[in-house]
């Protein structure tokens, strides 16, 4: 199985649906909070190339944010992806 890690905030409402979304779907993942650690958000901000939460790894792949997140799982993709550490399409 994959490790999923989101990292995100408390109050974030794309946090809360992509927690949510995970947890619907039985995959299990590391909740990593940002809200009082600004230097290791500053590291995944430049990390992900991104500046917004949530920021969401499987394994090496950044899948990026909950819209993206959404897309996978849209697309039949995230099941395969979270289960095995398949690559994205």
């Amino acid at each position: 199985m994959s490790q999923v890690v989101l990292y995100g905030t408390q109050f974030c409402p794309f946090c809360t649906q992509a927690r949510r979304l995970l947890t619907a779907k039985g995959i299990e993942f590391q909740d990593v909070a940002l809200d009082s650690d600004p230097a290791l958000r500053a590291e995944i901000m430049a990390r992900g190339s991104r500046n917004t939460v949530p920021q969401i790894w499987i394994d090496d792949v950044h899948v990026g944010g909950y819209t993206d997140l959404r897309k996978l799982d849209l697309n039949g993709d995230l099941d395969a992806l979270a289960k095995s550490g398949v690559e994205l399409p």
